[in-house]
């Protein structure tokens, strides 16, 4: 027997047995008070969906093991669940209210009085579903909090948490619950969704005296090396996200910009890399760039130091004090 069959034998099953109970329970009723007749509805409704809810979930979890579908899909029963028990209990206790639209608006003003900071999470669940600004598994990045999105509720979403005190964009382990009503009020940048990249720079900073040209040239080699072969996949992303969002570049390969610093010419590799391998990338890249510098003689990292310079026997000849000054 399927899973699908089987469902549908317990599904009957449920079905008439609740049909049963409750044909018993209208036998009962005539004698109990209205309290304890909307009570035993009450309870016979919610064994009711439970039980459609465990059914549904069952059959799921019989014809997929992939745990992302089974997530999904267990959100999306339980909300239907709560929404129609919600309805149809509150049709059992509040008599008179002929249309959902007045039941709902009775609700609504008395949560919104009583309860604003959980009606304001309550809206921010609804625009997350209705503009998707991020799912689970994206890595986002809310005020001061960053991390990967494990879990979505009605009043609040779940990060695990990235940098911090850590470096390089990598996991601290914990978990970070932020209220819904935050996407509101609060910028929300989305590391994976829409262009699944992100640019990642290197500053490499050479002496003064090295020759910085051919250290250039090492550094492009290196760049293209590991940062070339995700072009070509960006351009296609960038072709399908131009038609949701006005993203463009003008070049998407690896480039390296000259500048000077106080200590040295600054060299910086400019590259596209994972959203989750920044920290792996720029380990990769290091390390070929200390090996190629290793190399050659000319080139040489620098770092801070304290030099004394003697125009008069250093500077360029034209630039040099005159005698007598």
């Amino acid at each position: 027997m399927s899973a699908l069959q089987l469902f549908r034998v317990q599904a009957g099953e449920a079905i008439d047995s609740t049909a049963g109970m409750l044909g018993a329970l209208r036998v009962q009723i005539g004698g109990l008070s209205v309290f304890e007749s909307n009570l035993i509805k009450t309870v016979a409704l919610v064994l009711v969906l439970m039980s459609l809810r465990w059914l549904i979930l069952f059959a799921v979890r019989r014809r997929t093991t992939d745990a992302r579908i089974q997530y999904y899909w267990r959100k999306a029963v339980s909300y239907t669940v709560g929404v129609i028990g919600l309805f149809v209990v509150g049709r059992v206790w509040i008599a008179g209210v002929g249309s959902l639209a007045t039941f709902f608006g009775l609700i609504g003003a008395g949560i919104a009085v009583a309860l604003k900071d959980p009606v304001v999470n309550l809206a921010g669940w609804l625009f997350i579903l209705w503009r998707r600004p991020f799912r689970v598994g994206d890595r986002v990045q809310i005020g001061t909090h960053a991390g990967d999105v494990i879990d979505q509720r009605l009043f609040l979403f779940t990060l695990l948490e990235i940098g911090n005190w850590v470096d390089a964009d990598q996991s601290t382990g914990r978990l970070v619950h932020v209220p819904n009503g935050l996407v509101f009020n609060t910028p929300l940048a989305n590391y994976t969704r829409g262009f699944p990249y992100i640019w990642n720079e290197i500053p490499v900073l050479v002496t003064h005296e090295s020759n910085w040209e051919k250290a250039k040239t090492i550094l492009h080699e290196i760049a293209d090396e590991h940062g070339g072969q995700f072009t070509q996949a960006a351009e296609r992303e960038i072709l399908a996200a131009s038609r949701h969002y006005m993203i463009f570049y003008s070049t998407l390969r690896p480039t390296v910009y000259t500048s000077v610093g106080d200590s040295g010419v600054v060299l910086t590799i400019r590259y596209l890399c994972d959203a989750r391998r920044r920290r792996g990338s720029a380990q990769d890249i290091w390390e070929d760039v200390l090996r190629a510098f290793a190399k050659h003689d000319d080139i040489a990292l620098a770092y801070a130091t304290t030099r004394f310079f003697d125009n008069t026997r250093e500077g360029k000849p034209p630039l040099r004090p005159r005698d007598g000054e």
